[in-house]
């Protein structure tokens, strides 16, 4: 039997954070390692127990998810670690923002436990969970206050279909739904995406939707 992935619960409401952890512990893939109600006590637990991933909170005191994502996955941490985000949705503002942090994903607080649970595997076997019509809603509802990035973008080394697949990721297509609107078949859309990646130096493709709004390639 495989070793279970080791799952650090972060979230300020106890009820919250022990249904997650009640939920998860009942798998027999999955073990929580570790709870806790604030960011800083998110990265110092993490740091200490080294979990596979962190379930996190984006409001919580002290330190903020957001902030607390950065200091674990974010750009120049030596050993990143997983993140999956959760939050309300219709109150939360700053999703995009846990994203560029290092965030692999994110899902919304009254999702149901399934689903909980197939985020944390997804996450956990080092896919992204961005779920296309949320993208559209709410990465896509921020696209005008981000800014492009300045300078010479990296993505000149991407292929004119690498570009067009690029945008219909930003966009908010699922591999299927790409490959129907370019017409190829979803393991061509794979090998593209890869590719991509590969070429931007990106994790993974949350990373990969983020970046095309920081270029400006989807308005």
């Amino acid at each position: 039997m495989s070793t279970p992935v080791r799952v650090l619960v972060a979230d300020d409401q106890a009820l919250i954070r022990t249904g997650f952890a009640t939920i998860i512990d009942a798998q027999p893939d999955l073990e929580v390692v570790g709870e806790c109600g604030d960011g800083r006590a998110a990265v110092d637990l993490a740091r200490r127990l080294v979990p596979d991933m962190v379930v996190m909170d984006v409001r919580m005191p002290v330190l903020d998810g957001i902030e607390a994502t950065r200091m674990l996955a974010g750009a120049g941490v030596a050993d990143p670690v997983k993140v999956l985000v959760v939050t309300t949705f219709n109150l939360d503002e700053y999703v995009y923002q846990a994203l560029r942090a290092g965030a692999s994903g994110f899902l919304l607080k009254d999702a149901p436990p399934a689903q909980l649970l197939h985020g944390i595997r997804t996450v956990a076997a080092g896919a992204a969970l961005l779920a296309p019509e949320v993208t559209r809603q709410l990465v896509g509802r921020y696209a005008a206050r981000i800014r492009p990035v300045e300078g010479t973008p990296a993505d000149d080394a991407l292929t004119p279909r690498e570009m067009e697949v690029l945008r219909l990721m930003a966009d908010g297509m699922s591999n299927s739904e790409i490959a129907a609107t370019l017409v190829l078949s979803q393991e061509t859309v794979k090998t593209y995406v890869s590719r991509i990646l590969t070429k931007l130096d990106l994790r993974d493709r949350v990373q990969a939707v983020v970046y095309a709004y920081r270029r400006g390639l989807v308005t």
